[in-house]
């Protein structure tokens, strides 16, 4: 049942409030006062705030800036018997949900509080799945290797220059650069990714800076691109070394310029972004191939974060296997799976040409496959998918 606060210095408006929120099924508490009112607000998690502007001992506003400073999260609905246009437009400036004038009109009172609890639900999930996110792209291990990329990425997440990530495939190279977005300015801002590879050369340029409607015969509407759907945030062009020479020249000059052009339109357009890009392969040679343009390297590799392959880092397979385990079992719901010594033994033996992407799919196998406990027997039979059972 979400609970209310009402805050208002007439006794009359503070009790029939009550009244008519109790009889819609609202826990509602009452303040006198600005005071009162900012007291139990710490003393307690309400939902939703209703606060008079004008009272004795504390101006509202003054309260509606304690109270947003105590949890932005829940909605204060200022209501003012002596409200204009300029006292409302100041109050939500400073952080109200809404603007109520006296007499209160209850159709609207009721709806502006559904409407706050139901932003305030939304603000709730978005945290719950930010942290799920978050954990999803966790960098798991000890070792100084890895230890290495997570000290650098503290130190460049919160600046805005360009970053180049290099490693094997399956390394964790987006999770590196989730993490340098996650710890930056922009991180409210959005993720866009890009995987290069996977866009045939002639649709590049369209993927990352959209087209005109008729621009092409298979244009049929106007599109927009992943630079302007990562304004004001990041974009991460991931396996970089794969894009055509076309395309790379187009890239080079939105770095440049901060301005990216639509297929088929000659309107240059503004793009506030940060740009991460990843590879696999070996960019040095790649230019000496002439398949890589230099400027562009350049520009790119402002800061370069190599990802070691898990074979490089074998003593971070305890704790990644641990991580795997919880996630993969929370997932299919159900208890975490013990693992034994000499099952982390064995998965310490193997060659992960897959690094971590090879390992997960592993760890989610045996988890699948085994009873309660996992052990080296069991990461024998069945670590290679042409292994069975064996009785």
């Amino acid at each position: 049942m979400p609970k209310i606060l009402v805050i208002d210095d007439e006794k009359a408006i503070r009790n029939t409030l009550k009244d008519v929120l109790e009889y819609e099924n609202y826990t509602v508490d009452l303040a006198e006062d600005g005071p009162t009112g900012i007291e139990l607000f710490r003393q307690n998690n309400y939902d939703a705030v209703l606060c008079d502007i004008k009272m004795a001992k504390m101006d509202g506003i003054e309260v509606l800036l304690q109270l947003t400073e105590e949890s932005s999260d829940t909605p204060v609905i200022m209501i003012s018997g002596h409200g204009n246009i300029d006292t409302a437009v100041d109050a939500i400036k400073k952080g109200a949900f809404d603007f109520l004038e006296k007499p209160l009109d209850l159709n609207r009172l009721l709806i502006t509080i559904r409407n706050a609890l139901d932003k305030a639900t939304l603000l709730t999930q978005t945290r719950v799945l930010r942290k799920q996110v978050s954990k999803r792209y966790e960098i798991v291990g000890e070792s100084e290797a890895i230890v290495m990329v997570k000290e650098m990425i503290e130190r460049i997440a919160p600046t805005e220059a360009r970053v180049l990530i290099t490693g094997s495939n399956g390394t964790g190279k987006e999770l590196v650069a989730h993490q340098i977005h996650e710890k930056s300015s922009r991180a409210k801002g959005p993720f866009v990714e890009v995987n290069c590879a996977a866009i045939p050369s002639e649709l590049i340029e369209s993927e990352l800076f959209g087209h005109e409607k008729g621009s092409f015969t298979s244009a049929i509407k106007q599109r927009i691109g992943k630079f302007e759907q990562a304004n004001g945030g990041t974009i991460f062009l991931d396996e970089i070394g794969d894009m055509s020479l076309a395309a790379q020249a187009k890239v080079l000059r939105a770095l440049q310029e901060n301005k990216i052009t639509r297929v088929g339109s000659d309107k240059d357009i503004s793009v506030d972004v940060r740009v991460i890009a990843a590879t696999n392969k070996n960019i040095r040679e790649e230019i000496d191939n002439n398949n890589f343009r230099e400027d562009l390297y350049h520009r790119l590799s402002v800061i370069l974060i190599h990802v070691p392959s898990l074979n490089e880092r074998v003593e971070d397979i305890q704790l990644l296997a641990n991580h795997f385990n919880s996630l993969i079992c929370s997932e299919y719901g159900m208890s975490r799976k013990k693992l034994t010594s000499d099952a982390i033994t064995e998965l310490q033996k193997i060659n992960w040409t897959g690094n971590i992407r090879e390992f997960r799919n592993v760890l989610e196998r045996l988890i699948i496959l085994c009873k309660e406990e996992i052990t080296g027997k069991d990461v024998i039979a069945f670590a290679h998918p042409v292994s069975g059972f064996k009785s």
